[in-house]
C-alpha cells in the first residue's frame, strides 16, 4: 500500500478555469468531418447532414470551443472554396494528407454545426500558401454585419447574420518542415503581425493566437517563441502549444510520467512569453492556447498509417484505437492542464471524431466512446471553477521517456515522479472535485485530504476508470468494455477525506460543502 496526502486551502488558488480550456479540434483529415460529424444519408443524420448520434456523444463529452479547419490542412486551404452553392464548389488536392477535398463542408456549415453543438467556433487562417489579405477577407466575410461585398456575399450564401467568430489562430505549426510553405521564426513573425493588424482593423473585438513551437522537441523550441513574440507581442493575446504523448517504448511507468514533461513545457513557454514582456517593460501577459494535445503514436509513423494511395476522399487514416493505458496517460495530461489554469486559458483536444479521437464511428453504422472519452468528459463536467494550489505529498519513482526526433532517438529523464498526480477544483456552484491518478503499477494508493478552511464536507459521488487489462479497448461490438464505475472506500469526516485508489486508475471524487 502506498500512502500519500493532499493539503488544500480555499484561499490558495492557481487560477480560475477559462471555459475555453475544455475545447476540441475538427480538421479536414481522414473521417473527422466526412463520416464523422457530417454524413448526409446516414440513418441518424439531420436535415443538414449532421449525425445526431455523434452530436449526442459530443454533448456528453462537453467541449466548449472548436478549432477548425486545421491543422496541417489549413496551410493550403482557400476558404473561398468552402462557401457558396455546394454544387459549384471545387474539388482540390490536399497536400497535407494527400487526399481529395470535396469542399461540401465549409465555414458556414461549420458555424451551423457549432451552433447545434452549443460550442464556440475557433477559426484558423492560412498563413502557409496565403497571407494577411486572405485572412482579413475571411474575417470580413464572417464577422462584418453587412453592406460590403464579402458580408453581402455571406448573406447571399444564406447566412445574413454575422458569425461573430472571436477566436482566430494565425496559421498552424509554421515551424514544421512538413507544413506547406513553412517559415522561419522571423518570416512567420512578420507575416503573422501584418495579418493580425488587418484582421483586427476589420473587427477590433477578435482575439488572436500566434503559432508557438509544434512540440517541445523541435530544435528551434524556445528561440521560435522568443522571436515570434518579439514581432507579434502587441498584436496577439495567445501563443499556441502542441503535445502528443506516446508509448513507443512500451514502458508504462514512463508513459504515465510523460504528462509531467507537459508541465515543464507549459512553464517554459510562460517564462519565455514573460521575458518578452519584461524586455518591453510591459504588464501585458500572453496566455497559452494548448490547441493540440492528446495521446498519439500507433498511427503516427509509417506512410500506410498516414496516406492512402490514389487521392481518396475521407479515407480512414490516423484512427488510433485507445486502450486503458492510454486513458491513464491522457488523465495525467488533463491534470496538467487544470494545474496551469492561470496561464493555459484555452486547450483543444485533437481531434474530436475518428482521427486520434475520443469518439469513433462506423460509416453508415454506430458511434461509440473510446477510453480517453471519460477523463475529458470528467474534466469538462467537473473542472469548472477555481483550481486550488494543492500540496501533494507522495512517494516517487524515476523514469526515462522516449520521445524521438526525426534525426535521433531521445530519452528524457523524468525524475521524482509522484505516484499520485492530482488536481483539486473548488467548483463554481460550490463543493470540491478531486481528480486523482494513481500511477503505481502494482499497489493501491491511499491518500488523506486535509481541506482546511472548508466547512463540513460530504460525498456526492466517486468514480474510477480502471481495468485489470491495460490493453482493454472499447469497440463497435463491445462499446462499454472500459467505462466508469463507482469508487468504493471513500470516507469523509468533517473537512477531511480518505480514499483508496486501485493501481493504475483514474479517479474523480466530488464533495459538497455544508
Amino acid at each position: 500500500m502506498v500512502a500519500a496526502s493532499i493539503l488544500i486551502d480555499k484561499h490558495f488558488e492557481i487560477g480560475t478555469t477559462d471555459p475555453r480550456l475544455f475545447g476540441a479540434f475538427i480538421e479536414h483529415l481522414g473521417r473527422c468531418v466526412y463520416g464523422g460529424i457530417y454524413e448526409p444519408g446516414h440513418a441518424e443524420a439531420d436535415e443538414k447532414g449532421f449525425r445526431k448520434d455523434v452530436m449526442a456523444l459530443i454533448k456528453e463529452l462537453g467541449p466548449t470551443i472548436m478549432r477548425y479547419p486545421g491543422g496541417n490542412f489549413v496551410s493550403g486551404y482557400n476558404w473561398e472554396d468552402g462557401v457558396g452553392p455546394v454544387e459549384k464548389r471545387p474539388k482540390r488536392l490536399d497536400l497535407a494528407w494527400m487526399t481529395t477535398e470535396p469542399n461540401t463542408f465549409g465555414t458556414n456549415e461549420f458555424i451551423d454545426w457549432c451552433r447545434a453543438a452549443d460550442v464556440e467556433p475557433m477559426l484558423a487562417v492560412n498563413l502557409g500558401t496565403r497571407a494577411g489579405d486572405a485572412a482579413r477577407n475571411l474575417v470580413e466575410y464572417c464577422n462584418h454585419p453587412g453592406g460590403t461585398y464579402l458580408s453581402d456575399l455571406r448573406a447571399e450564401h444564406g447566412w445574413p447574420e454575422p458569425h461573430n467568430v472571436k477566436f482566430w489562430c494565425l496559421g498552424n505549426e509554421m515551424d514544421g518542415p512538413w507544413q506547406m510553405e513553412a517559415k522561419t521564426a522571423t518570416e512567420y513573425g512578420r507575416i503573422a503581425t501584418e495579418a493580425a493588424k488587418m484582421m483586427r482593423w476589420i473587427d477590433p473585438s477578435i482575439e488572436l493566437a500566434a503559432c508557438g513551437s509544434s512540440s517541445r522537441r523541435m530544435p528551434t523550441f524556445g528561440a521560435w517563441e522568443d522571436t515570434v513574440l518579439e514581432h507579434t507581442f502587441d498584436h496577439v493575446e495567445w501563443i499556441s502549444l502542441h503535445t502528443y504523448l506516446n508509448n513507443y517504448a512500451e514502458d508504462t511507468a514512463a508513459f504515465l510520467a510523460s504528462a509531467d514533461l507537459m508541465d515543464d513545457f507549459i512553464e517554459e513557454v510562460v517564462a519565455i512569453a514573460d521575458s518578452v514582456a519584461a524586455r518591453r517593460l510591459s504588464e501585458k501577459r500572453i496566455m497559452l492556447s494548448f490547441d493540440e494535445w492528446n495521446v498519439w503514436y500507433r498511427t503516427r509513423r509509417g506512410r500506410a498509417n498516414r496516406i492512402k494511395e490514389g487521392w481518396p476522399i475521407a479515407p480512414p487514416i490516423l484512427e488510433e484505437i485507445y486502450n486503458m493505458e492510454d486513458a491513464l496517460a491522457f488523465g495525467g495530461a488533463v491534470i496538467s492542464l487544470l494545474n496551469h489554469a492561470d496561464r493555459v486559458r484555452c486547450a483543444c483536444l485533437a481531434q474530436l471524431v475518428n482521427v486520434i479521437a475520443p469518439i469513433m464511428t462506423e460509416t453508415g453504422g454506430p458511434a461509440w466512446r473510446q477510453t480517453i472519452f471519460f477523463p475529458f468528459a470528467d474534466m469538462s463536467a467537473h473542472g469548472r471553477g477555481r483550481v486550488l494550489r494543492a500540496q501533494v505529498k507522495s512517494p516517487t519513482y524515476n523514469a526515462k521517456y522516449y520521445d524521438p526526433r526525426n534525426t535521433q532517438d531521445l530519452y528524457y529523464p523524468v525524475n521524482e515522479v509522484p505516484y499520485l498526480k492530482a488536481s483539486v477544483v473548488a467548483n463554481e456552484g460550490g463543493g470540491v472535485t478531486i481528480f486523482a491518478l494513481n500511477r503505481h503499477l502494482t499497489d493501491e494508493l491511499t491518500f488523506d485530504l486535509n481541506a482546511r478552511s472548508f466547512g463540513k464536507l460530504s460525498l456526492i459521488e466517486a468514480s474510477e476508470l480502471h481495468d485489470g487489462d491495460l490493453k482493454a479497448i472499447n469497440s463497435k461490438d463491445e462499446p462499454e468494455r472500459v467505462t466508469r464505475r463507482s469508487l468504493e472506500g471513500v470516507t469523509v469526516d468533517n473537512n477531511a477525506l480518505r480514499a483508496t485508489l486501485k493501481p493504475l486508475s483514474w479517479n474523480v471524487i466530488r464533495l459538497a460543502e455544508a
